[in-house]
């Protein structure tokens, strides 16, 4: 082990977050981890990821229930498709893996929506696979200790050459809290750094991470985009199961612009997270069949 790992994996150990995915070594569990952590805050996702395993344990129980039922325990978390992408998984590891993940990347990526980050995720978090998991906050911390933007050919390569034998997950988890801590993106504190002896840039001239391939750029306004009509449209299914195509505007929150509001809950059926009833109301994709 160099030098750089023991120092990040001593201070690790001192400053570790206690998340409780962080206690289980269940793929399902780091599965519903990763897919609601993605564009979402830690502290919106603790209390509905405990709420989430506890209605859907495992995948079978998930896979069972209507994508009504899966949506409605999405709620606050936003980014709905990812909520109907883990009820597919969920139906993918039942009927093709027999309700038992697969330990191997291959077999991983073929999982409704689950990509390069998240496979590797469940192998590092759940198999303890001595494998790079690079985020946003890991492809940032990557590129200042390089001193350079990366190409996207590079950021995977080096996460992997990175791990120390036999300590994916704790490495990879301590990666994470470095580039939420000391290496955040806003001011980085590189004096607090336990590995800043070993930074080529260590906070002194441009950074090397903005623009960097693996460093995601700011999200698009979400005050009256699409995004926030959307929303509203699930929300308004949440709590009523039905909305009449009269009703999409205001339900939508455009009471004057009823074409962009039926343009969107198009789009949810065109995503499967809605459908149109014989009225042409839009209520629940399980409710239209």
């Amino acid at each position: 082990m160099t030098p750089r790992q023991r120092a990040l994996l001593r201070w690790w150990e001192r400053q570790a977050r206690d998340l409780p995915w962080r206690r289980t070594r269940d793929p399902w569990a780091v599965l519903v981890s990763e897919v609601m952590l993605q564009q979402t805050q830690v502290a919106r996702v603790v209390p509905r990821y405990e709420a989430f395993l506890e209605r859907f344990p495992d995948p079978a129980a998930c896979a069972a229930a209507p994508l009504a039922e899966v949506l409605g325990l999405w709620a606050g978390l936003g980014y709905n498709r990812r909520a109907r992408d883990l009820h597919r998984a969920a139906a993918s590891v039942v009927e093709a893996h027999g309700g038992r993940f697969p330990a191997e990347l291959g077999a991983l990526l073929s999982l409704p929506g689950v990509g390069p980050y998240t496979a590797r995720a469940v192998l590092a978090f759940a198999f303890e696979h001595d494998v790079g998991v690079v985020d946003t906050n890991v492809g940032r911390v990557l590129a200042r200790w390089e001193g350079r933007r990366l190409r996207p050919s590079e950021v995977q390569r080096l996460a992997d050459a990175a791990v120390p034998s036999g300590a994916g997950w704790r490495w990879n988890q301590a990666l994470f809290d470095l580039g939420a801590g000391p290496c955040a993106r806003r001011a980085p504190k590189c004096g607090n750094c336990p590995v800043a002896r070993w930074c080529a840039w260590r906070g002194e001239g441009d950074d090397p991470a903005d623009g960097s391939a693996g460093v995601a750029g700011g999200q698009s306004r979400f005050e009256g985009s699409d995004r926030q009509g959307r929303g509203r449209l699930v929300d308004a299914l949440r709590a009523a199961g039905r909305v009449p195509a009269g009703g999409l505007a205001g339900a939508a929150g455009w009471p004057d612009d009823p074409a962009r509001a039926a343009r969107v809950a198009a789009g949810l059926v065109a995503d499967g997270l809605a459908a149109w009833d014989a009225d042409r109301a839009l209520v629940w994709p399980d409710a239209a069949r």
